[in-house]
């Protein structure tokens, strides 16, 4: 937050009378202020970075790609943006992916205007809004699965797998790049061939696959 209390909100929504409502809304609180609006996932990655509010509030479909992947690459942009997901529809795999993209909440369009402005400030002073009842259900997905998932770790390469770990993390390209001091491409390279060996299409199924299968004993060290 600014040092005179006020929260700074960023609003993502590809319909434009959504983010005017939102922003009426939140602007009638004094310690909130809008900082900057987008309709699309370019614009929203162009400006949140620029203007870096303390809570980003993020639509979970847009034309041009999605809220979590926004969050995702805010986060490993601005780590200090917290992110609040909002969405028309309940779905399990959204949430899922919201919480692997490191959101702070997620919480539905139909949710009360006095709630929305409630969760706004959790979000901001550090707290997750994520609920208890589906976030229960996501984490049964990460106990969910059988062992034949174990035989394809040994065709991974000693790289893959740390990679694979880091990805358990909830690292992004970037960030692993970073830790291993290796180009963000050369990484997505890698990400690309153990996701193929893993029978994998998505990286959020890869690092469920960790936190079900591979407790932090059992992964791969350097």
């Amino acid at each position: 937050m600014t040092g005179n209390g006020h929260i700074r909100v960023f609003l993502l929504d590809d319909h434009e009378v959504v983010r005017r409502g939102v922003h009426d809304l939140l602007s009638t609180e004094a310690d909130i202020e809008v900082v900057g609006e987008a309709g699309t996932a370019a614009e929203a990655l162009a400006r949140i970075p620029a203007v870096e509010p303390d809570v980003a509030v993020l639509d979970v479909r847009l034309p041009d790609g999605n809220g979590v992947e926004v969050c995702r690459e805010v986060r490993s942009r601005v780590p200090g943006v917290r992110c609040l997901m909002l969405t028309s529809f309940s779905d399990d795999e959204a949430l899922f992916d919201s919480i692997m993209a490191g959101a702070s909440g997620y919480v539905l369009k139909a949710i009360r205007g006095t709630d929305l402005i409630t969760a706004v400030r959790d979000v901001a002073a550090g707290r997750s809004l994520l609920d208890p009842v589906a976030t229960s259900r996501v984490l049964e997905r990460l106990r969910e699965g059988g062992g034949k998932e174990d035989e394809r770790l040994a065709q991974l390469t000693r790289q893959e797998r740390r990679i694979l770990d880091l990805i358990g993390e909830g690292m992004t390209n970037r960030q692993i790049g970073n830790e291993l001091h290796l180009a963000e491409k050369t990484v997505k390279n890698y990400v690309s061939s153990l996701l193929a060996k893993m029978g994998m299409e998505r990286r959020t199924q890869a690092a469920a696959y960790v936190a079900r299968n591979l407790p932090p004993g059992a992964r791969s060290e350097g």
